[in-house]
């Protein structure tokens, strides 16, 4: 008798077990999906704030054509992206070309005084500013969630239930890793 009451108990610590682990996979990968929608909902105010920001430039630089074109190509290759890494992808390339915007204004005296310019790259500052805190948030809702895809014991529940690693949103091999040159 005793011997089926130990067998049950340990066969109710196993199950309570399984669905706690369970539970918590299911848990922290959707405050992955919460956060990567986090993230989405910035990138999608800068996707909707780069054509004002191109046509107040095209006004004062209308031979800066081939870069211009550029933003605007990546930030539709980027509108555009389906899942997490075309996501992260397409963004850095778009942020490649964001700086090649602010590089002409610095040519142009009358545009980086222009009204609207200054607004809309204030804007752009403050949703570059959210989206590197999204991103910080979301590599955290990722690193917690791989923890547990990742460690035993919790690594056996989440491979007999297929849950899987999740990608970090990282800096690519860009000039963002390079030093600023500063002169004088």
């Amino acid at each position: 008798m005793i011997a089926w009451i130990v067998i049950g108990v340990i066969v109710l610590i196993i199950v309570f077990f399984l669905i706690g682990t369970y539970n918590g996979l299911v848990k922290s990968r959707n405050q992955v999906e919460e956060a990567f929608s986090t993230m989405d909902v910035y990138l999608k105010k800068r996707y909707d704030l780069i054509p004002n920001l191109v046509e107040t430039v095209k006004g004062y630089a209308a031979h800066e054509k081939a870069t211009l074109e550029k933003v605007i190509q990546a930030r539709n290759t980027a509108a555009r992206a389906k899942d997490a890494a075309d996501v992260i992808r397409s963004n850095e390339a778009l942020g490649q070309s964001l700086r090649g915007i602010f590089a002409i204004a610095e040519n142009y005296p009358d545009l980086k005084a222009n009204a609207n310019f200054m607004e809309l790259q204030q804007q752009l500052r403050q949703v570059e500013e959210d989206i590197a805190n999204a991103r910080k948030y979301y590599n955290g809702c990722v690193k917690l969630y791989n923890d547990k895809t990742m460690m035993f014991p919790s690594n056996l529940v989440a491979g007999m239930f297929g849950f899987r690693k999740a990608s970090m949103y990282e800096v690519g091999d860009t000039a963002e890793r390079e030093n600023v040159k500063v002169s004088f």
